[in-house]
């Protein structure tokens, strides 16, 4: 669960700032739209494995 402590005189909009930024860095949605569907191992493999070659390749195209 998350906790953000609002600070003395901190305004609610900066801690609802604070909120949404532990939200997203801990990747609370994409884990719950992970989890809805069932995919095979051999499918996560091939993504990781898709999306390693994307990564190098963007990689490869700076040092050009």
């Amino acid at each position: 669960m998350l906790k953000i402590i609002v600070k003395d005189g901190e305004n609610i909009e900066r801690a609802l700032k604070r909120y949404k930024r532990k939200h997203r860095n801990i990747k609370v949605m994409q884990n719950l739209r992970d989890g809805q569907f069932f995919t095979k191992p051999s499918v996560k493999r091939r993504r990781q494995v898709q999306k390693a070659a994307y990564i190098q390749g963007l990689r490869d195209q700076e040092d050009i």
